[in-house]
């Protein structure tokens, strides 16, 4: 399965060089240090990288609960793997504590003293660009890239598509199409199409004249002709109706819109841009999107990666809520680990509604600084399994029989492509759990109980783990 440079961060695989061909440059990201969230890049100039408290590699960014020579970390070409070396206050690996001269796999975030690193196949991009507030916007290095694509398609003056999932920032992207277009000093007209009633779409698009319909008292602008000489952003898009899509493309065709009841058109200037987590190719083959409209709107497309996929953002952004809620309130090291270690299946939006929660909580108990015990159990878990424990530090437990009285049908169904995505990746990945869980970024032990609660078939080998 191909992958692109930000899953082989996310799964620890590499291939040598990245896709402008320039050599990849394994290491760690440095994304929080003694109470403060940071974004450096540590690259490993051979196989190893000894860190501890005094080491050079870590510049300013020293840790007081580092042991001045605390863990190894190597990378095989394939892998990260960690070892303490006898430190005072241990190492922790994907949130469980790693025994002192045993190597451990890291795959996810690595905890020394209170300091997290984050494993990486290729550290250059956060090196060269790293990690930018703009408008109160945090841009990572795969943003950065991902914008800098966005403003190119606007200054050619076309329209744009935006494929992401659910609060990975897709309007943000939109406003910064706007910004860097011609039409920027023009309004710029976000419209949720998802939550536009079927028997309303049409004239809140198009708008109507007074005695279109019953109760239409007056002229009602559209949100075309409210977008005239800017942006129309219209997130969801294919949540319209096929009529509705039809009348549309003539309008972005044509440049002119006709409101319900009118007998002539209008003329407007406007640039367009959409958006959507589903595959349009895939609406398209089920008539569920027309086929003209993805031929005028589904090119130029920029891919929005996921937050699982920009670690160095995380720590930012909590950092940032923390501050805004109040200045003298602290992170601790707990919470950051735990918010690096879930998947967040509702990316950034997720992640700041359960952090502004566990700020109130901390708040209310008058606590001095955010921990884990604050962040509720299920926040950033993947929807279906059983939510991990608050604490970091987990048990490994081997797959069990479930009894007779343990009615699968008590759990929360699983949604159709969620078990797809987990049956594709299986089938791809030879039945190997373990290679199957890092490519679905998520930790082996939760992925067995997805398998194990919903009667997921796994491919022969299927229980086979990576050494």
């Amino acid at each position: 399965m191909e992958k692109d440079q930000s899953t082989l961060q996310s799964s620890g695989l590499t291939t040598g060089k990245d896709s402008s061909g320039v050599e990849c440059r394994p290491g760690l990201l440095h994304l929080f240090c003694a109470g403060k969230a940071l974004a450096a890049a540590l690259p490993m100039n051979g196989q190893e990288l000894v860190l501890g408290r005094g080491t050079a590699a870590l510049g300013e960014h020293q840790d007081p609960r580092m042991s001045r020579r605390h863990a190894r970390i190597r990378f095989d070409g394939q892998r990260f793997w960690a070892v303490d070396l006898g430190s005072q206050n241990g190492t922790f690996v994907d949130g469980e504590p790693c025994p002192s001269g045993t190597p451990r796999e890291a795959e996810r975030v690595i905890r020394m003293g209170d300091s997290l690193f984050v494993p990486c196949a290729d550290v250059n991009p956060l090196a060269q660009r790293g990690v930018k507030t703009v408008d109160d916007f945090i841009r990572g290095p795969a943003l950065q890239a991902l914008l800098a694509e966005v403003a190119r398609a606007a200054q050619a003056g076309g329209a744009l598509h935006i494929h992401g999932e659910s609060g990975t920032g897709k309007e943000g992207v939109a406003r910064a199409f706007h910004q860097s277009g011609p039409r920027s000093a023009g309004p710029f007209v976000a419209v949720n199409c998802a939550a536009i009633p079927p028997t309303l779409a049409e004239s809140l698009l198009f708008g109507a004249k007074r005695g279109a319909y019953s109760g239409a008292n007056a002229d009602v602008q559209g949100y075309l002709q409210s977008a005239d000489g800017g942006t129309l952003f219209l997130d969801e898009v294919v949540e319209l109706d096929l009529a509705v899509q039809a009348k549309l493309l003539r309008a972005l065709e044509t440049k002119e819109v006709f409101p319900l009841g009118a007998s002539r058109s209008r003329t407007v200037d406007i640039q367009f841009c959409s958006a959507s987590n589903k595959d349009l190719r895939a609406l398209v083959a089920n008539k569920q999107l027309r086929e003209d409209l993805y031929f005028r709107m589904g090119r130029p497309q920029v891919t929005l990666p996921p937050l699982r996929q920009r670690p160095e953002e995380i720590p930012l952004l909590l950092q940032r809520e923390v501050l805004q809620a109040r200045h003298e309130l602290k992170l601790h090291v707990s919470l950051v680990e735990a918010c690096l270690l879930r998947p967040w299946p509702g990316n950034v939006r997720e992640l700041l509604v359960e952090i502004r929660s566990s700020i109130q909580t901390a708040l209310l108990q008058q606590a001095q600084r955010v921990e884990v015990r604050h962040l509720r159990p299920s926040a950033g878990t993947a929807f279906g399994p059983t939510a991990p424990s608050q604490e970091p530090s987990r048990q490994r437990q081997p797959l069990r029989e479930r009894p007779a009285s343990e009615a699968p049908s008590r759990a929360k169904p699983l949604a159709d492509e969620e078990r797809h995505r987990i049956e594709e990746t299986l089938r791809q990945q030879g039945g190997n759990v373990a290679a199957t869980a890092r490519v679905l970024e998520m930790h082996r032990t939760q992925l067995r109980r997805l398998l194990e609660r919903y009667e997921i078939v796994v491919p022969e080998n299927g229980e086979s783990e990576e050494p």
